[in-house]
């Protein structure tokens, strides 16, 4: 059935409710019960429609294989890492701040981007907490710690891995290297002088508080490593390529859903196993995880009509060469959720004719896969929507007293300004 484009109003207001509410109505938007309220309002409608059109089986994918693991694994992510407590304080300089930036944009390809920044965020936040001006570095944390940091392997971000799971070899992500290095490099440089410039202006009591306040870093709740080593193994294995049996449509629910039992298995190993005062050292709440899952109920419900319009009108983009792909996955990756969207193009990519000698990967031309993987990942960043952890790291850090931008004043002040001509840049030179 052909999908029409008026379908796609639910999704357009569930993110301008997101964009704008905040700015009228803050307090009321602050409660999760009245975000889950705006969900269901633009959900159930889109949810009915797609069930009587005779498209529930799309609706039933999006919601149970890709909304369902989706929150799991940020859920297993967020509560592993909330285990893991980074204790102590050194003094907030910019090389400091630029090497925690650093080591997190690393961390994103090993543990992933949800598993690095939630195991980074508190201890940045907590090393800058007698800085006045502050903001700028949670969102150079979001760019390069909860996105661009997770190019080089398929655990580092949900589109990669399904990439990886229709035919790209894990080490092909490797070759990613040149781009990771390059964005990484000079989003790192950009932020070591904006930080430089506003510790410059920091109050002179601010700066000798931070000063005075030194104590060394100690880790505590070391076992929730080993939890977290098992939320990687599971991502990275428990999977259709080896057990074939979850890929079979007529497979027990406890098989298909094998890993995601596997990861509420971990998420309770680490309730259970942790102390409690780790927790509250770290000042864990679930308001974070239960903001992400209640937004992303509704827009993966009112998404869903939107993906399929663009699998049903995707041939007649005119889309060819590399950097169109780069921006028109990157573009709605920043709006869609960046997985679905990444298949979309990849199968675009597939009913391309090919020329030859071109050499392939996964079924399409290399330097598709190539653009399609780095859009996906990096305009994650672009919104507080284009990526799951986004939400999470703005949430935490609004907890702490940070007052972050809107989602507008996020893109204004940083996303087009600082991200997109970085991203052009690359671009130019690579693609």
């Amino acid at each position: 059935m052909e999908v029409a484009i008026w379908t796609l109003i639910p999704f357009v207001l569930m993110l301008l409710s997101i964009a704008i509410i905040p700015l009228v109505k803050e307090h009321w938007w602050e409660s999760n019960r009245n975000k889950l309220i705006v969900s269901l309002i633009l959900g159930v409608p889109t949810a009915i429609y797609l069930i009587c059109a005779g498209l529930g089986s799309n609706l039933e994918h999006q919601m149970l294989f890709d909304y369902v693991p989706f929150i799991i694994l940020l859920c297993a992510l967020f509560v592993v890492t909330g285990g893991i407590h980074i204790g102590g304080d050194i003094e907030a300089k910019p090389a400091t701040n630029t090497a925690l930036l650093a080591l997190g944009f690393v961390l994103a390809s090993i543990m992933g981007t949800t598993g690095a920044a939630m195991l980074l965020i508190r201890p940045l936040i907590e090393i800058n907490k007698e800085r006045k001006y502050k903001v700028h570095t949670i969102l150079f944390f979001i760019g390069l710690v909860a996105n661009c940091g997770g190019l080089l392997t398929p655990l580092g971000d949900p589109p990669l891995f399904l990439l990886y799971l229709r035919g790209a070899e894990f080490t092909w992500f490797l070759g990613l290297l040149p781009e990771w290095a390059f964005v990484g490099a000079v989003l790192l440089t950009l932020f070591y002088f904006v930080d430089s410039y506003y510790h410059k202006r920091e109050p002179e009591l601010n700066l000798k508080l931070d000063a005075s306040q030194k104590q060394p870093i100690h880790i505590t709740g070391t076992l929730n490593f080993l939890w977290l080593a098992g939320v990687v193994a599971s991502v990275a294995f428990i999977n259709q390529s080896y057990i074939p049996a979850m890929g079979d449509h007529h497979a027990p629910l406890y098989i298909k859903f094998l890993r995601e039992i596997a990861l509420v298995l971990l998420i309770v190993l680490s309730l259970v196993t942790t102390k409690k005062k780790i927790r509250e050292d770290n000042k864990f709440s679930w308001e974070p995880i239960i903001e992400v899952a209640v937004l992303f109920f509704g827009i993966f419900i009112t998404m869903t009509p939107a993906l399929l319009y663009l699998n049903q009108n995707a041939a007649a983009l005119g889309l060819s060469q590399p950097w169109q792909f780069l921006y028109s996955t990157g573009l709605l990756s920043s709006f869609l959720d960046n997985a679905p969207t990444a298949v979309a193009f990849y199968s675009v990519a597939q009913g391309l004719p090919v020329a030859e000698g071109v050499n392939l990967v996964a079924g399409v031309p290399e330097m598709l896969l190539k653009a399609i993987s780095i859009g996906s990942v990096f305009f994650g960043a672009l919104t507080y929507i284009g990526n799951g952890p986004n939400f999470m790291v703005k949430s935490i850090a609004e907890g702490s007293g940070i007052k972050m931008p809107s989602f507008f004043g996020y893109m204004a002040r940083f996303s087009l300004v600082v991200l997109l001509p970085v991203y052009v840049v690359m671009q130019l030179i690579f693609i």
